[in-house]
């Protein structure tokens, strides 16, 4: 657990595990609290003086900081923090193929891409629409406006759900409307 006696102020990027939220990261600073991104709950403040969780690993919080700097901290925290809690599987009959894209015209080249290649970016597709869920519900937004922009994301999964005959596993699919 951590110490509070020494008034440790904790920097952006700082991992932290708290027992009820869970696996967290500062992603901002306040005069008495942090702002937290934890992988299950989203945002949220964690007054300073908090002693109940463990401090995974602390940054220090650095005097004077930019906002370019923070905007940098966050997205190496973004990046390292993405894709921590599982992995996605190509399915067993993909591993190893190649996609081709041919053009309607003869004389033009054809383009071949590994299947691994072009699974992955749709599963980074995925995993940024996620973060964008969460960014949108822990935001300033009236509910109004988060349903609407929940309707447009959930409209993206639907579209994307002819990529599920790439998943190895049917949980980790893409969902349209019918059941998300």
């Amino acid at each position: 657990m951590s110490d509070t006696s020494n008034k440790e102020i904790l920097g952006i990027g700082s991992r932290v595990k708290h027992p009820a939220y869970g696996d967290g990261v500062v992603i901002r600073l306040h005069k008495v609290a942090y702002e937290v991104s934890f992988m299950t709950y989203g945002i949220k403040m964690v007054g300073k003086e908090y002693d109940k969780w463990q401090v995974i690993e602390a940054i220090a919080a650095p005097q004077g900081i930019t906002f370019n700097e923070v905007e940098k901290s966050l997205i190496k925290v973004l990046r390292a923090w993405s894709d921590p809690l599982e992995t996605i599987h190509l399915g067993d009959k993909w591993t190893g193929g190649t996609m081709i894209l041919k053009p309607a015209d003869e004389g033009l080249k054809s383009k071949e891409i590994p299947i691994e290649t072009f699974f992955h970016k749709i599963v980074m597709v995925r995993d940024r629409l996620r973060v964008m869920e969460q960014r949108i519900n822990s935001s300033k937004l009236t509910d109004e406006e988060k349903v609407n922009l929940q309707q447009y994301i959930t409209r993206i999964y639907g579209s994307l759900t002819s990529f599920n005959v790439l998943f190895k596993y049917k949980e980790q699919q893409f969902q349209g409307e019918r059941t998300r």
